[in-house]
Order: structure tokens, then sequence, then C-alpha cells
């Protein structure tokens, strides 16, 4: 019998669910908005949802996962939503700070399952990750070169998600600032 994910070390997890990056996809957009209609059902009305992450970004390789951004107000729990998403929806609760939860769906003891998403609460602080995507959706070049740092690094950090991460931090860091600049 095979071990629950919740059995797992961080290294197994890592070894069944590496980093691979694919083709951009028309149907990760779909998957979004479909997804982001389920959610809405169970989210305060003031909520704002957005697609970020690779998948988000037009014309590059990314791995198959759709990230999703939910901003609130801050009148709301966002613990007590992300249990709410996590008994209506599916959702398994990954990490919890101060000011953001993650939550993820999809994984499963064999392997991804046919959708995967990953979901980001936080209260409405800026919307960083929206920034990012536009940005490189306007300027393809800028798309072209970090999708060479990402095949780059996932060559590196294949059974390491964390190292990939944080490798592309800086990349991240300098194109949201000058997307804010911008697009402010």
């Amino acid at each position: 019998m095979a071990k629950k994910l919740s059995e797992m070390t961080l290294e197994e997890l890592w070894q069944l669910f590496p980093i691979n990056l694919v083709c951009h996809k028309a149907v990760w957009k779909e998957n979004c908005l479909s997804e982001s209609k389920d959610l809405k059902k169970y989210l305060p009305e003031n909520s704002d949802v957005y697609h970020i992450g690779s998948t988000a970004i037009d014309n590059i390789m990314a791995k198959p996962i759709v990230d999703i951004l939910v901003e609130l107000d801050e009148s709301n729990n966002l613990l007590e939503i992300a249990e709410r998403l996590q008994k209506e929806c599916g959702y398994i609760i990954m990490s919890v700070t101060d000011v953001r939860i993650s939550l993820n769906k999809g994984y499963t003891e064999n392997g991804y399952a046919e959708k995967v998403f990953h979901l980001h609460l936080q209260h409405k602080i800026g919307k960083r990750e929206v920034y990012f995507c536009a940005y490189l959706n306007a300027y393809p070049e800028i798309a072209k070169e970090y999708e060479n740092l990402k095949i780059t690094l996932a060559e590196k950090y294949k059974y390491d998600r964390d190292a990939y991460t944080s490798a592309k931090s800086d990349f991240i860091n300098k194109y949201t600032d000058i997307a804010i600049k911008e697009f402010n």
C-alpha cells in the first residue's frame, strides 16, 4: 500500500512531484476560469480572483499547475475561508503564515491528477503576482528570458522545489517592481 501524502517526507514528495516544464497550453486559462467559478461559490462576494504564475503567461513553458490568487478584504478570516475551501472544494492547506495561506489540489499518492491547482489566499495587499504576469505578457522578450531561466533552474533543481522557487526570486522581484511602476 502506498504512503499517504501526509506521511511522506519533503524529499519523497519532491521525487513524486518533480519540476517538469511543458509547453504552454490554452486549456490552463479555461481550467482557471472553471475553478475560479467554483471557488466563488464559497468566497465572500468582494473577493478578487486572479490567474497568476507561469500558466498565466502566454507562450512560455510552465509546470502544469494553475496558480490562483484570491485577495480578500481585511475583515475576512483567511483560515476560516481556507478551511471552507478544504471542506467544500477538496483543497489541502499546505502552509499558513500571518499574511498568506497556500492550498493545493490535484496531488495524489500516484502523482499529479489531470488538473492541479495552487491556491493562494491573502488580504488585499498589492497583487504583485498579477503585475508580474501582466508585464511578461506585455513584453514577450522578457517572458522568454524568464522561460530560459526556468528551464535552466528546472534542470538544476528538478527534485528541490524550494531551491527552484528561491532561485527565480531576483528575476521576479526585479520585473514585478518595474511592472508596478509602469502599470500604476
